[in-house]
């Protein structure tokens, strides 16, 4: 039997020492607000639409703040609502200091912003630093040679072979292709590693380097809270501008899993950057802001983030690197490397339930294990980051290519959008059982929404005591338990199938999460192995599981129903 265990503390209080010059530290348990929370993710087109064309809005949203009040996480991400032709719904910026008209305007993101803060929540804004739209002023003016706007962008001569223009390298972009598209104008190639019409810009630019820093300062000075950077990885290229290497020969030649991507991403330059971020935001005084860096690659380049001014390096453990085939085993391998790997210090661990860019935690894992995440999130020490619809079990929509709109779908074609689009898990929040789900009042949104929403939706379920939502709202009540805020944290296998998270703290009760990978039922003497008391009551426990809440439960002998989980207290 399997009786490793990883020993993390969550050390929180005031520190005696002056304020630290780490990128990290905190001086007393109120500043760094995030810490022992969750953090709500909000998609703005598809959380609430309040005039009537389909798409959500800014006014939308600050309707409904009361739900995340409600609900108790501490702040709420905004994906990007500035200025955007919406190639890649918002994720194109023709102006980082403007919000787009089918969101609304200044106006309403500073009300949002003083009725979130007035409910003492707080808000992060989505930054997109690695592109703009190619309707941005910036990249007309690039193209034309003005300066400094010639070098605000990477600009790379063709290559002639054999009389014939090829891109300058073999490089792809993230939504398939070759990353350069041709200027006619500029007689030049400009690098897209995302989409033709969302040019990279260049960071080697010093005068594009202030031009962002502005930018940042802009949103500062109205009020927000922090950032969560989009696709940080990306900011820099090679300056030699060498091909990737090939790593998959069976793979088609547009895609990206192609090529190793030694010279497009995670370079050294990067880090640096975010230094000066953490450093800018840092020398305006008042509240801490915070950052959220959103990079997908190794752990050790995550982890680094820490060291230069990430308080938040997201960990997508649970999003792209565990599956529905992945065993209890596999979770606590992957757990214990996160915790073991985090630097010694004041920092927070992170977990990610869900975002707008990959499948669902039902379409992941199962409809029968669509809370088992968030009850990871909530026991596990630090943070957790929840998508809007988590809390209500909200599923992933089959979206046909007729309605397909995701950019990255829509480049990968009828025969495997489905592999890439990320329109599913993007459909129209599911308030209650009126017309579109509460969403809009117009019968046609912009997604499709969920044929489900007739009873999973929010007004269903906060009259059900055994919903998704009354679920969620305890794990994030979770988070202020003393056992979890102030305690260590143990993850250990109860048995081979069985995951258990033990959070302890002197003279009080544990708080322990058991979660049965098996699809049949468990028996286990939980008291024995994980040293527990005989006798715990139920805390809550995951939706189809039938364990009814707030009874106890022998824990020498307790059978645990097939993929269920439970927490006892």
């Amino acid at each position: 039997m399997l009786r490793e265990t990883v020993l993390v503390c969550a050390i929180i209080g005031a520190l005696s020492a002056p304020q630290s010059s780490s990128p990290c530290s905190c001086s007393d348990e109120t500043e760094e607000w995030w810490r022992d929370s969750f953090i709500y993710q909000i998609y703005p087109r598809s959380w609430k639409d309040s005039d009537g064309d389909g798409i959500g809005d800014l006014n939308g949203i600050t309707s409904k703040l009361s739900h995340l009040k409600d609900l108790g996480v501490s702040g709420l991400w905004l994906s990007p609502v500035f200025t955007s032709p919406m190639v890649d719904f918002g994720y194109d910026i023709a102006n980082f200091t403007d919000i787009d008209p089918i969101y609304g305007n200044l106006d309403g993101l500073t009300k949002l912003t003083a009725k979130a803060h007035s409910l003492n929540l707080k808000v992060i804004l989505d930054w997109v630093p690695n592109h703009s739209s190619d309707e941005h002023p910036w990249f007309a003016k690039s193209i034309e040679g003005i300066k400094p706007y010639d070098e605000y962008y990477v600009w790379k001569d063709a290559l002639i072979v054999n009389g014939t223009r090829q891109p300058p390298n073999n490089w792809l972009s993230v939504f398939l292709g070759s990353a350069w598209e041709w200027n006619e104008r500029r007689q030049q190639y400009y690098l897209h590693q995302f989409a033709v019409r969302q040019p990279d810009l260049n960071y080697r630019s010093a005068a594009l380097r202030k031009e962002m820093e502005d930018a940042i300062l802009f949103w500062v000075a109205r009020g927000i809270d922090g950032f969560r950077i989009d696709s940080l990885a990306y900011v820099y290229e090679d300056a030699k501008f060498r091909d990737n290497p090939v790593v998959n020969y069976g793979l088609p030649a547009d895609d990206p899993d192609r090529l190793a991507t030694t010279y497009t991403k995670d370079l050294p330059e990067t880090y640096d950057l975010l230094q000066t971020w953490r450093d800018l935001l840092d020398a305006q005084g008042g509240s801490k802001k915070i950052l959220l860096t959103e990079v997908y690659t190794t752990l050790p380049l995550q982890i680094k983030y820490y060291h230069y001014g990430s308080n938040v390096p997201f960990n997508f453990m649970f999003v792209v690197g565990l599956n529905n085939q992945s065993t209890a085993l596999d979770f606590k391998r992957s757990i214990d490397e996160w915790t073991n790997s985090m630097p010694k210090g004041d920092y927070v661990a992170n977990w990610v339930v869900d975002n707008h860019d990959n499948k669902r935690t039902s379409a992941r894992f199962g409809i029968q294990r669509a809370d088992q995440i968030g009850m990871l999130a909530s026991i596990l020490p630090g943070i957790g980051v929840l998508y809007n619809g988590d809390e209500i079990g909200m599923e992933d929509t089959p979206i046909s290519w007729k309605d397909t709109v995701d950019t990255q779908g829509c480049s990968a074609g009828p025969d495997r959008y489905a592999q890439y689009s990320r329109d599913p898990e993007r459909t129209p929040f599911q308030w209650d059982n009126s017309t579109s789900a509460g969403f809009s009042t117009s019968p046609t949104t912009w997604l499709p929404v969920n044929s489900n929403y007739k009873t999973v939706n929010l007004e269903a379920e906060k009259l059900d005591p055994r919903s998704h939502y009354s679920v969620f709202k305890k794990l994030v009540a979770a988070k202020k338990l003393p056992a979890i805020s102030k305690g260590s944290s143990e993850v250990i296998l109860a048995t081979e199938n069985v995951l258990s998270v033990i959070r302890r703290l002197s003279d009080s009760p544990p708080v322990v999460l058991l979660i049965n990978f098996l699809n049949t039922p468990v028996t286990v003497d939980a008291a024995a192995w994980l040293n527990i008391p005989q006798t715990l009551r139920v805390y809550t426990s995951s939706v189809g599981s039938r364990i009814p809440t707030d009874v106890e439960l022998n824990t020498t002998k307790l059978t645990l129903p097939g993929a269920a989980s439970v927490i006892l207290h």
